[in-house]
């Protein structure tokens, strides 16, 4: 959802904070070799046009059970409770070893990706929270520090192979002045007790 109107902040108590850095560390040169198997061709324009300036692309490797159009291969339809790999995932060994670290139900895996001068424009994506149920997790596969992410106003500066948390329900952004291509892994899954753990865990050494 765009910030074209006014932002309405939903006053509900959170668990966690806006931002955790997971205690995960995955290896950022074998997850680019894996996107690095893919044509640009296999790349599709981000459909929601109205949110980014430049070239916001995906790749999903994991999507709505036995859907094979473009469009809703990169964002499920409202109701969705069944995903399985697409054949783009078959491409991807080491995005499967570590898919594997999450012991909780995926839905959405997508490759996604800015392009140098690109900007995504403040928006929020109401039902991506924990305490909505779903989390999305954001995995840096190619990054630098010209990127700039904001969530609530602030920078989030997040290193390739990290992985983190963040609260999509709130506004966020993205501008980009590098020279590369940045991609990241991005990965929608359904809390349950086990990441509830691993967040209260990584919430808590943050405070410490």
């Amino acid at each position: 959802m765009t910030l074209a109107g006014t932002y309405i902040a939903q006053h509900v108590e959170t668990r966690f904070p806006d931002r955790v850095r997971l205690p995960f560390r995955f290896d950022s040169a074998c997850l680019a070799d894996d996107m690095r198997r893919f044509s640009s061709d296999a790349w599709r324009r981000h459909f929601i046009r109205q949110n980014y300036d430049g070239d916001w692309s995906i790749l999903p490797l994991r999507a709505a059970t036995g859907e094979k159009h473009p469009v809703r291969m990169m964002a499920p339809p409202p109701g969705c409770v069944a995903f399985a790999d697409t054949p783009l995932m078959e491409g991807c060994p080491y995005i499967r070893d570590v898919l594997s670290a999450f012991h909780c139900p995926l839905r959405s895996v997508r490759l996604m990706r800015l392009t140098a001068g690109s900007v995504i424009k403040e928006h929020f994506d109401v039902d991506l929270s924990f305490e909505e149920g779903m989390v999305r997790l954001h995995i840096p596969v190619v990054t630098n520090e010209a990127v700039d992410f904001r969530l609530n106003g602030t920078r989030v500066v997040m290193e390739a192979g990290s992985c983190w948390y963040l609260r999509l329900s709130d506004p966020h952004s993205v501008a980009y002045r590098g020279r590369e291509d940045r991609v990241h892994l991005v990965v929608d899954a359904e809390a349950n007790d086990w990441i509830a753990s691993v967040f209260e865990q990584a919430a808590a050494a943050t405070r410490s």
